[in-house]
């Protein structure tokens, strides 16, 4: 159960100081069996996606949203459709690993990463609360820095390996940006999000 992250300051010399995950972050493999993920990959793979648009910009990657849509031309939520019956078991086993009621999490969204896409440095919008996201298919590399002092990084690099969870909360979720590099072959996400109370 112990996830596999390294440290880089820069050097990336042997005898690195590897710091502990960020407080509230937690990570699982196999939060689903194979079963399950093949399952899911024949359902995800017949869903309706787009190429996800920010700001004009579109990106490699490709989304569906349920329950709640963010708009970033408009920079608020809307109400989509609603989250398919095929993914309640996996918000439910999603929401076990959390330490959350199932439907805490109104929000999912599914994303394709074709080879060559990745997503870049951000924080999740502050519309939503606690995050946690299930990787499918190819693995890929979650990269998480947080700035110390002006011009230096924290980071942690945790290998999302197929069919396993991440979980953020507290300063990952709200001091920490998180990133995907460009992956290598074809990988889907489901991501459940709460809405942040007020």
């Amino acid at each position: 159960m112990t996830a596999q992250f390294n440290f880089f300051n820069g050097t990336g010399g042997a005898g690195e100081t590897v710091p502990p995950l960020p407080e509230g972050f937690r990570y699982r493999p196999e939060l689903i069996g194979a079963a399950e993920e093949d399952a899911l990959l024949a359902r995800v793979r017949e869903l309706p996606f787009r190429e996800f648009e920010f700001h004009g910009y579109t990106g490699k990657r490709r989304v569906v949203s349920f329950g709640w849509r963010y708009d970033f031309s408009a920079r608020h939520l809307q109400k989509a459709d609603a989250i398919p019956a095929y993914l309640l078991a996996l918000r439910e086993a999603a929401a076990t690993f959390s330490g959350l009621e199932a439907d805490e999490f109104q929000h999912v969204m599914v994303t394709e990463y074709s080879p060559g896409a990745g997503i870049g440095w951000h924080r999740d919008k502050a519309v939503f609360g606690q995050v946690a996201g299930i990787s499918l298919l190819a693995p890929c590399v979650l990269r998480l820095r947080r700035a110390v002092g002006r011009k230096k990084w924290e980071r942690v690099n945790v290998l999302a390996a197929p069919r396993s969870a991440y979980f953020l909360s507290g300063q990952a979720r709200s001091e920490w940006e998180h990133s995907i590099p460009q992956v290598d072959a074809l990988r889907y996400s489901i991501t459940f999000r709460n809405l942040r109370k007020g």
